[in-house]
């Protein structure tokens, strides 16, 4: 992200309206391979093919931002290696992480990791020391401190069917299981911000909160996410649940969000009635089956339709209901942009009038 780039992303978290509509998405692994040529494995394995698949993204679409930015990952299995999770690779699918617990009760066995040494952590770190340089040659920071949510983490170690059912028998253990997991977290962030400075923005992924009820989503993802995102004195804390969204979307400034990607299945205007009007809303075109599937006449019809079925340009930055998700065509990501840019121009300036009568 270059520094033009987060001052903007600042501005409209700020609530101040752009002078051009903003565009980001979340881009990574499931899409960065296959869009650039190379394998999933190949992406994963050299450095050189995820610099120049990152590179590639951001030279040819200058106009939207990236989110988080040369992010350095393995999937969904950083976090579970560095509790000792065996990884599962494959050559054209994303890998995956095994369970380490066979229940709940097996949990007290579980042992903090260390950032510095344990796992895929370091070779994160170093990924991004690495190329650190030719990144900044290119005009962009790290800005991001990365880690998937306390729940998410959670359901890899036990499994997704344990980890439900202990939240619904045994609380106890389910907290010590989730404060564990927590205070690796915060570790984990705070040395992200240690090695690399330039972070003020922490992302946070947790699709498994879209899982769980109003009761649940208060005990154990509020009280644990809210800490997570005061790690460090971050400026946009972005929370990413493409699944269920509308248990957490009314905590969600009490958890310390201002920034949030959500389902497609959701509307701009459900999600903004819920989470009230400082939180900024990235979304949200179905991603598979129009953002990927779709012709560019298509993305741009849905997008056309997606802006003026939500009457609002502030804290807004329009994206897909999701990450990027793999097979979605350059072509497709140009009509939408288009769309946004078109669409949203001729309503800015009134809206902005009429900001300025308040």
């Amino acid at each position: 992200m270059t520094e033009d780039q987060w001052k903007l992303l600042i501005s409209v978290v700020h609530g101040e309206i752009p002078e051009r509509p903003l565009s980001g998405f979340i881009i990574d692994s499931p899409w960065l391979p296959g869009w650039s040529g190379y394998s999933t494995l190949q992406y994963f394995a050299s450095e050189e093919i995820w610099f120049e698949a990152n590179r590639k993204a951001v030279n040819e679409f200058p106009e939207i931002i990236f989110l988080p930015g040369f992010w350095a990952e393995f999937g969904m299995c950083t976090e579970p290696s560095a509790f000792g999770s065996k990884i599962i690779w494959n050559e054209k699918e994303l890998p995956y992480a095994e369970k380490i617990f066979d229940s709940l009760s097996d949990t007290v066995r579980l042992k903090l990791p260390d950032p510095r040494t344990d796992g895929l952590l370091p070779l994160v770190i170093h990924r991004l020391l690495n190329n650190q340089l030719k990144i900044n040659k290119l005009g962009h920071q790290i800005k991001f401190a990365v880690v998937r949510g306390p729940l998410n983490i959670a359901s890899f170690l036990l499994g997704m069917t344990e980890f439900m059912t202990g939240l619904m028998m045994d609380p106890e253990r389910s907290h010590k299981f989730l404060e564990s997991i927590t205070q690796f977290s915060i570790s984990w962030i705070q040395y992200q911000k240690k090695m690399f400075p330039s972070v003020e923005g922490i992302l946070l992924l947790d699709d498994i909160v879209g899982f769980i009820g109003d009761d649940e989503c208060r005990e154990y993802a509020l009280p644990y996410i809210s800490r997570i995102f005061k790690a460090i004195d971050s400026q946009v804390n972005f929370f990413h649940n493409d699944a269920g969204g509308l248990i957490s979307s009314p905590y969600l400034k009490e958890m310390g969000v201002n920034l949030f990607n959500f389902s497609f299945e959701h509307s701009m205007t459900e999600i903004r009635e819920l989470a009230g009007p400082d939180i900024t809303l990235l979304g949200n075109l179905p991603p598979r089956d129009i953002l990927a599937s779709g012709t560019p006449a298509t993305v741009k019809t849905e997008t056309v339709k997606m802006i003026s079925s939500f009457n609002e340009r502030k804290r807004v930055i329009w994206s897909c209901g999701g990450g990027m998700p793999p097979g979605v065509p350059g072509e497709n990501i140009r009509a939408f942009v288009e769309a946004v840019n078109e669409m949203s121009s001729g309503n800015l300036n009134s809206e902005k009038d009429n900001q300025n009568l308040i």
